[in-house]
């Protein structure tokens, strides 16, 4: 499709594909999301870190290697929340039913209360303000939006294909989205989640 980066925006995708992806495309930055488990650990002094994600995503080496960079300055714990993607491509992005399934998954992890959460998956921050209403205003929510717009830019820069003010003047910007279900119900969905 002729693009010049590309993001793999999913937890569980950059776990299975990013290396593979990288080989066979080398002159295309390949940007990967991961979890924000850096930024929920710095802040505060050896937090209680709760992460939010897949099975793949929580079992893969990935995920395990980040983990283990800091077991040592914060206590960290994980929550695999089969079934909350399948609410959100639902459209179930709050509500009694989805509180309900949160305050029993969460259940387990949230006495002590943890410092911070970190969204593991690029499908929760659609639900971060239920996540909130559920653990309460002290505890600090995280997502990798930011990391990964950041190292987007930092990878575009290094390889000079940012765009300047007047590079990309002519070009109007347009979203497509592909979705491998391709039925209207869920393309419209999407669009309806890129809004919010």
């Amino acid at each position: 499709r002729d693009c010049k980066a590309l993001v793999i925006a999913c937890n569980t995708a950059t776990s299975v594909s990013a290396h593979s992806l990288r080989e066979t495309h080398p002159d295309i930055p390949i940007i990967g999301v991961e979890p924000a488990l850096k930024p929920a650990v710095l802040s505060k002094p050896h937090p209680r870190v709760l992460v939010m994600a897949t099975h793949v995503t929580l079992t893969e080496q990935k995920f395990l290697n980040l983990m283990n960079q800091y077991t040592d300055t914060a206590d960290i714990l994980t929550c695999q929340c089969n079934g909350l993607v399948e609410y959100i491509e639902q459209g179930v992005l709050n509500g009694p039913e989805l509180e309900s399934y949160l305050r029993s998954t969460l259940a387990p992890y949230i006495t002590p209360l943890p410092d911070a959460v970190v969204l593991g998956c690029t499908h929760y921050p659609f639900i971060k303000l239920t996540v909130q209403k559920i653990l309460g205003d002290t505890v600090q929510l995280f997502d990798g939006s930011l990391g990964t717009a950041k190292e987007l830019k930092r990878r575009l820069e290094l390889n000079d294909l940012s765009a300047s003010d007047t590079t990309y003047k002519d070009i109007k910007e347009q979203v497509e989205i592909i979705n491998s279900l391709n039925t209207n119900e869920i393309k419209e969905l999407s669009y309806k989640l890129l809004q919010n």
